[in-house]
């Protein structure tokens, strides 16, 4: 039996059944039994069902914003901006099934015709994450199930409420039992589900946890596909509107309390306008309101894990002790729940935790930089790679910063974002393969090449 905390409370509910994982084999049977039939059904049956499913994430957006933000801690208004951003995906995955899907004759002249085929992996594993489980299960379940393909869901232990919820969606559109099927548990469960033989393995989580399931996974020569963390860096030229872009990169450091991938946990400002934007930024930070993530206003929520606010106080400690210089923030906020106040650090190197190691949460380290070749040296100095961002006016000025910022995802004047029509990767500690964009469909295929005489 598995314990649902509020991480705003602290208290316990709910408590949910885990899956045994002596049962993962039999359900892997039945799986690749009903996967067979799944894939002989016509793709517009499929992408039926996944359109029925769409209907009912956007009928039950409210309902299932409040159950995330109650497990996981998200402000309600995030929350729903999740369930509704999933809209989107789905849209996208759908709109370009059919052309991604379909046999292509690649050549053709008499007596020949060269025919490149895709068929589905067979069934994979989807051990997804507690931060967005809409966005991250989505990337991967939803291009899966339109290829063909079960998936096997684990969904993180703490977003296992959201996981079920969208398991019994799936199936009342018409996705059969076996084809969708969600292992309720902890790790245990998810590593189990990594040994099994399954046709392929898609997780997000931190890098840790990827390079063991790379060492598991890896020699079985199957399709790995690892979303992992980020130690996302942005810079901030003298020539930008300085107000604006510290209330842009304060909303990128800190949107669901600092607990994304992409969020910007390392910002790199030129001298001229340093304590321009410190001052700017700060006050913006100061106006974010921690409280109740059931409150419409509130804008920092608890962390979801009780143990990374001592990760947060650990690196906080290190900068101070080196010297760095504490604007806010800095300590567990004086309430009941798992939260942390929102954190300014100025006054820091590459020498601090803060701006080496990933955060994951309402804390943010601000180094003045001489300029641009300077800003360049310190961003690619990370394990990580996974977006960078560039503010300037001068277009050109980005995209020649921006070429030489080793990273998945580059970003002029906008930052944490992200696009269902780009790939989404990550480099290095980052991760490797790819979800979302056509790619991202295609990745859950093998190619099949048809040479016919005749």
């Amino acid at each position: 039996m598995m314990k649902i905390v509020n991480p705003a409370t602290g208290r316990v509910v709910a408590e949910m059944n885990t899956e045994p994982t002596a049962a993962l084999g039999g359900r892997l049977a039945a799986s690749r039994k009903a996967q067979i039939l799944w894939a002989a059904r016509p793709l517009a049956e499929r992408m039926g069902a996944i359109e029925r499913f769409r209907a009912s994430l956007e009928a039950s957006v409210d309902t299932l914003a409040r159950t995330l933000t109650t497990e996981m801690g998200k402000p309600i208004g995030q929350a729903r901006g999740e369930v509704r951003g999933t809209l989107g995906r789905i849209n996208f995955f759908l709109g370009c099934a059919e052309a991604v899907l379909a046999d292509r004759v690649v050549h053709e002249e008499e007596g020949l015709r060269e025919i490149l085929a895709r068929e589905p992996l067979g069934v994979v594993a989807n051990v997804s994450a507690w931060n967005y489980p809409y966005f991250v299960g989505a990337n991967v379940f939803v291009p899966a199930l339109l290829a063909g393909n079960a998936v096997l869901y684990k969904p993180s232990e703490h977003a296992s409420m959201t996981g079920l919820a969208i398991a019994n969606l799936l199936w009342e559109a018409g996705v059969p039992n076996d084809v969708f099927v969600p292992l309720v548990g902890d790790g245990e469960v998810g590593a189990e589900l990594i040994r099994q033989p399954v046709d392929g393995v898609f997780f997000t989580g931190s890098w840790a946890t990827g390079r063991r399931i790379a060492e598991v996974v890896g020699p079985r020569m199957i399709p790995l596909q690892l979303e992992l963390g980020g130690k996302d860096p942005a810079y901030i030229c003298e020539d930008v509107d300085v107000a604006a872009v510290a209330a842009g990169t304060a909303d990128g450091a800190f949107y669901n309390t600092g607990q994304s991938c992409c969020s910007v946990e390392r910002i790199y400002v030129h001298e001229s306008i340093h304590d321009a934007f410190v001052e700017a930024f700060v006050a913006t930070v100061r106006g974010f309101k921690l409280g109740d993530p059931l409150d419409e206003d509130t804008y920092i929520g608890p962390l979801t894990r009780d143990e990374q606010r001592g990760v947060l106080q650990a690196q906080v400690k290190d900068a101070l002790d080196r010297g760095a210089t504490l604007h806010c923030g800095g300590q567990y906020a004086d309430r009941e729940g798992f939260y942390y106040e929102p954190t300014v650090l100025t006054g820091v190197n590459e020498d601090m935790v803060v701006m080496r190691d990933e955060s994951f949460g309402p804390i943010i380290g601000i180094q003045s930089v001489s300029g641009d070749d300077a800003a360049i040296e310190l961003m690619n100095e990370t394990d990580y790679g996974l977006t960078s961002a560039v503010y300037t006016k001068d277009g050109a000025r980005a995209r020649r910063i921006l070429a030489q910022l080793d990273s998945g995802s580059a970003y002029w004047n906008c930052c944490d974002r992200v696009s269902p029509k780009l790939p989404w990767s990550g480099r290095r500690r980052s991760g490797m393969g790819l979800t979302l964009s056509e790619d991202g469909l295609r990745v859950f295929t093998r190619p099949k090449a048809y040479h016919l005489r005749g």
